[in-house]
């Protein structure tokens, strides 16, 4: 039975439909904005997973090619691997709706949410967010939603519902936020500087459209919903966790209220967790899992009860306590910038790299095709957390990290005109105990600085915790690995002394309040304000000079009607130019030319090239010619690239000259300047005036019957008629 609800969202028909389209799924959903239409599918295995301690939950989002009316590229002419902004859009899916799922449901669960039209006007991902969560609720799989998902944009102070693509692109920030009815699960945006105020108002305007979605769906599910599924009776594990407690129960609060380094706490966390195996196997056999899982559960609440109760955490700080910031500049003497960020157990090297417009990375997805001149790369190897791990593709999750430090930055980046390179940030993380994207965000900005990039002012991030027991709150700065592991809450906020510039919050509750997320907020103002500092101790502002082996780019003008004699015929003279100097130069449509060099001399010389073939002749000027042909009444002779005159027989020398030929011959380079021009704007040049300056210059009459081309009263010979 087909099924459609719809209401209106910012002057737009916003419509969810069941009961078309896949229905041999669990739940299937087509959202609808605008003429932009998603596809959410969800599918669930009936029995759980054994031995798994995760939850096996799947999330993919597509964009097909016709959607937008376009072929794939490629040799295949097909989708083929996802690109990074489908992988970006499935988090921004994921996230919200992993924290809706009961603990003890663990069946291989997959959404699939496909983007079928595309109006080049709306994204995708929230509305891939919405359908997967009505294909969920309206399905017999235990989700606690409904959950909705909107994008908030502010143009001239007005925040605006969903905003298009251009608007985003003039907006002052772009946030999506995710929640229930009652509140907020998930933000996820950038903002250009705006104050933790505006922020939190844009949080509370983009909630009162989540809760009418939300009741959009609950109106679906009264409909078509299916009977959810129910959990197992009674606790099979009860006694064995009895056990487990009993044993390590007091060893695990001590060693929770010991302050120790991330290695030592593993070390003798790894040893307890023997000896209870051990003095369990004989009792418990082939149930290692279950004895493991207990004794996380004793340290998760060993943990949470410490901070609540003592205001202490696992490695000694107060709530509010950033952990000590060592910071290296300039270590990489071969890199364009560097730095060497440290706070606490986490640690980022970081580089930055100058290129040029050939160095842009081509976009190419629903929208036309785009180049990006900032990117940021973050990596994340094994040994940063002390394991054995296998290097392939990027994962989903360096490529989320990196992308937040890339937003949290580029608002301060200067302007193309002004700062006119591709630049190239890589964040490899060395050590890593909590919050290393926020560590990446401060070694980011240092490395620009220390490379010589204007950056208009320095940014730094932090990552906020929460533990949460009924009313009982303790928000957290700074938040270690196990803190981010056994909390609530990674709300991580970066931005200038002036304001937010990029944020990100995740959770594993249901949802918090408003409330909670204005206190987070300004206690990672306060953070923010403090890293800042001791960034500002090292290097308060760039360095005036780029590394001598970045390479330097000359912006110039050139009128718009001489591209193409720049350019030359088939790119002929464009390629001299490039091989005689060894420059990179980049022309663009409005006239204005970049000119790459790692040297002065390179640089000089490509300029001096193009100057020449833009330059306009003057009258009375000296240039460098050279002889091109050797006529009887004179030498034809370029004195500019593309530009040529006539130096008459009469002046290619001091004393008088019978014959050109005895004088100068093809190939030959001198001296000439301008003379004259006649009516048919051909250049008259002299030899002569350059030699004897102190002669003054006798304009040639022209013979009756009209002046020979390019001749003079001195010529020799025939008339010609060239």
């Amino acid at each position: 039975m087909k099924v459609i609800k719809e209401m209106e969202i910012g002057g737009k028909m916003f419509s969810l439909e069941t009961g078309r389209f896949a229905k041999q799924a669990d739940g299937a959903v087509m959202a609808r904005y605008g003429d932009t239409m998603v596809l959410a599918t969800v599918v669930a295995n009936d029995e759980p997973n054994p031995g798994l301690d995760y939850f096996p939950l799947q999330v993919e989002y597509r964009e097909k090619a016709a959607s937008a009316g376009k072929i794939p590229g490629g040799f295949l002419k097909r989708e083929a691997r996802p690109s990074e902004k489908e992988i970006l859009s499935a988090r921004v899916i994921d996230r919200p709706i992993r924290p809706m799922f009961p603990k003890w449901y663990q069946c291989e669960t997959q959404i699939i949410v496909t983007v079928y039209s595309s109006d080049q006007e709306h994204e995708g991902d929230v509305l891939g967010a919405v359908a997967a969560s009505a294909a969920l609720a309206i399905s017999d799989i235990p989700f606690t939603g409904p959950i909705a998902e909107v994008r908030v944009g502010r143009l001239n102070g007005e925040l605006v519902i969903n905003p298009t693509y251009l608007q985003i692109q003039e907006s002052e920030m772009d946030i999506t936020v995710a929640g229930t009815d009652d509140s907020i699960v998930m933000v996820e945006g950038e903002a250009r500087e705006v104050s933790e105020k505006d922020m939190l108002d844009a949080m509370v305007f983009a909630h009162g459209f989540i809760k009418q979605i939300c009741a959009l769906q609950n109106e679906l599910v009264k409909e078509v919903g299916k009977a959810k599924r129910t959990p197992p009776e009674g606790d099979a594990l009860a006694a064995l966790k009895a056990e487990v407690e009993a044993i390590a129960g007091k060893r695990i609060h001590a060693l929770a209220g010991t302050a120790l380094l991330k290695e030592e706490r593993a070390r003798q966390t790894a040893e307890l967790q023997k000896e209870v195996l051990t003095g369990l196997e004989a009792k418990y056999p082939e149930m290692e899992g279950e004895i493991k899982d207990a004794l996380h559960d004793l340290e998760y609440h060993a943990m949470r009860e410490l901070i609540l109760t003592k205001g202490q955490r696992l490695d000694g700080r107060s709530l509010r306590e950033i952990r000590p910031i060592t910071i290296e500049i300039g270590l990489l003497p071969r890199t364009h910038g560097s730095a060497l960020f440290q706070r606490g157990e986490t640690q980022s090297l970081t580089t930055v790299t100058l290129g040029t417009k050939m160095d842009e990375q081509i976009i190419d997805g629903l929208m036309p095709e785009s180049s990006k001149r900032f990117m940021l790369h973050y990596n994340f190897p094994p040994f940063s957390v002390g394991e054995v791990g296998r290097l392939g593709t990027t994962g989903r999750r360096e490529i989320g990290h990196g992308n937040l430090a890339e937003r949290s930055i580029k608002k301060m980046m200067p302007p193309e005109n002004s700062f006119p390179y591709t630049v190239r940030i890589v964040s490899d993380i060395l050590e890593s105990n909590g919050s290393s994207s926020m560590a990446t965000v401060c070694a980011a900005s240092l490395a620009l600085m220390d490379g010589g990039a204007p950056l208009r002012k320095p940014v730094a991030g932090i990552a906020m915790g929460l533990v949460k027991e009924g009313d009982r709150v303790a928000i957290l700065s700074d938040i270690l690995g196990n803190e981010d592991h056994l909390g609530d809450m990674d709300f991580k906020v970066a931005g200038t002394p002036d304001g937010i510039t990029a944020c990100q919050m995740d959770i594993k509750i249901r949802g918090i309040s408003i409330d909670i997320m204005k206190d987070a907020l300004e206690q990672a103002r306060e953070g923010r304000l403090h890293i800042l500092g001791k960034m500002k101790e090292t290097i308060a502002e760039p360095r005036a000079d780029l590394s001598s082996f970045a390479p330097r780019l000359t912006t110039l003008h050139i009128p718009v009607d001489m591209i193409g004699a720049v350019i030359g015929p088939g790119g002929k003279n464009i390629r001299k130019i490039v091989a005689d100097s060894g420059a990179e130069i980049n022309i663009e449509d409005d006239g204005s030319v970049v000119v790459a060099a790692t040297s002065k001399e390179s640089a000089d010389k490509a300029i001096l090239a193009i100057n020449r073939i833009t330059e306009v002749p003057e009258m009375g000027k000296v240039y460098t010619a050279t002889v091109r042909k050797v006529t009887d009444f004179g030498a034809f002779v370029e004195f500019l690239p593309g530009k040529e005159g006539l130096v008459h027989v009469s002046q290619l020398d001091v004393k008088r000259v019978a014959n050109p030929s005895d004088v100068v011959k093809v190939g030959d380079v001198f001296d000439v300047k301008i003379v004259d021009k006649d009516d048919q704007g051909r250049w008259k040049l002299s030899r002569k005036a350059v030699l004897a300056p102190d002669q003054p210059y006798e304009r040639q009459k022209p013979r009756e019957g009209g002046d020979r081309p390019h001749g003079g009263e001195h010529s020799r010979g025939p008339r010609r008629h060239d």
